[in-house]
């Protein structure tokens, strides 16, 4: 995966903005913005610095932070927008959720989903000016360490959050999106990006619909969406920045994860980055039939808590994931993306993660 081979350190995406970075894409194309001098500079300054937040806090593996998310809803910015506003087909303007209109929705949960928003797909969808390969290039000339590039939400996760008034349902949808998607994951790799992160918490769809099958289906999108991409690909899907709590919710409690994961194995990508310490490590044993050809990258930091973790309990984590997994095909990461978080916090929280890695790569020997 990287230079480091054993326990490599990564974070899962997002990273809080430099408090002076305050510019804003609000829809446009990079290049349109850009052309104010003052918002690139400011740009990749922030690229720049949340690279070096990384550096110091010495992890193997780097993202650019996804500065280009604005700071819109949700708790994680543009996660789904950016994607809405640059696609063809989709609506840029918030709708109210379909989740807050379901009529299912408990009432202290509807705000969140009314806060969330949602678009619409009102046409066939379309490549649009995602420019990925461009936001890659910027923040790896600033650093002489591998950068990967986080793409998402993904295509069945963006179906989670529109209307339909084009496509019949999630399922078409996310078909259509494939080729989109996979044009993109291919410039970055045309553009030299050999470690490529995609955000696609569909995975879950299979336990939300009660149908172990729907797997399949998800599978192949993925897979549609990774063909002839010669990078090294992990698929991250956490149970969610707002859901993934141990607290009573669509996911959290059901027994069938590892049964849910050996379908999941199907897909064409070399690493699973998951969620664990959350639920302190529990859901880690169900990775017990991971292939041997396969990696895992293990969230061993709570990214839903300002509470910073010691290195000592890092390292317990890490040991707990351990048991499991051999140490070969172990990748130690966040839980989710940090934006939501203060810097200061989230920067604390990856120096526990890469000395709690190197107390456990010192017992490894």
């Amino acid at each position: 995966m990287t230079s480091v081979a054993l326990l490599p350190t990564t974070m899962v995406g997002s990273y809080p903005r430099p408090a002076w970075f305050t510019h804003q894409l609000a829809g446009r194309d990079i290049w349109d913005a850009f052309k104010q001098r003052a918002h690139q500079e400011a740009f990749e300054d922030a690229v720049r610095t949340v690279l070096k937040d990384q550096e110091q806090a010495g992890l193997d593996l780097l993202t650019d932070g996804q500065m280009w998310f604005d700071d819109y809803v949700g708790g994680i910015g543009s996660f789904v927008w950016y994607w809405f506003e640059r696609i063809r087909g989709f609506e840029p303007f918030k709708r109210p959720h379909p989740q807050a209109l379901s009529g299912q929705t408990p009432d202290y949960e509807t705000d969140r989903w009314l806060e969330w928003g949602a678009s619409a797909v009102v046409s066939e969808v379309g490549r649009g000016p995602l420019h990925l390969a461009d936001l890659w290039k910027i923040a790896q000339r600033n650093t002489d360490r591998p950068v990967k590039m986080c793409v998402g939400a993904g295509p069945i996760n963006l179906g989670f959050h529109v209307h339909y008034e084009y496509y019949r349902d999630q399922r078409e949808l996310a078909y259509a999106l494939a080729p989109i998607f996979n044009a993109e994951l291919r410039d970055l790799v045309e553009a030299g990006c050999r470690q490529i992160q995609l955000d696609d918490l569909g995975a879950w769809l299979p336990l939300l619909t009660g149908d172990l099958t729907d797997a399949r289906w998800v599978v192949d999108v993925v897979n549609r969406t990774v063909e002839g991409v010669e990078a090294e690909v992990s698929w991250h899907f956490c149970y969610g920045n707002s859901r993934g709590n141990p607290t009573p919710n669509a996911l959290f409690g059901r027994r069938d994860y590892r049964a849910l994961m050996a379908e999941l194995y199907a897909a064409n990508v070399r690493e699973f980055a998951l969620d664990c310490a959350i639920r302190d490590m529990r859901d880690v044993e169900s990775l017990v039939d991971l292939p041997p050809e396969k990696r895992v990258a293990v969230g061993v930091i709570d990214v839903r808590t300002t509470w910073v973790e010691t290195p000592g309990m890092v390292a317990d984590r890490i040991r707990r994931a351990l048991d499991v997994v051999p140490p070969e095909q172990l990748t130690l990461t966040t839980d989710c993306g940090m934006k939501h978080l203060p810097r200061f916090n989230a920067w604390s929280k990856l120096k526990a993660l890469t000395r709690g890695a190197a107390q456990v790569r010192a017992e490894l020997g």
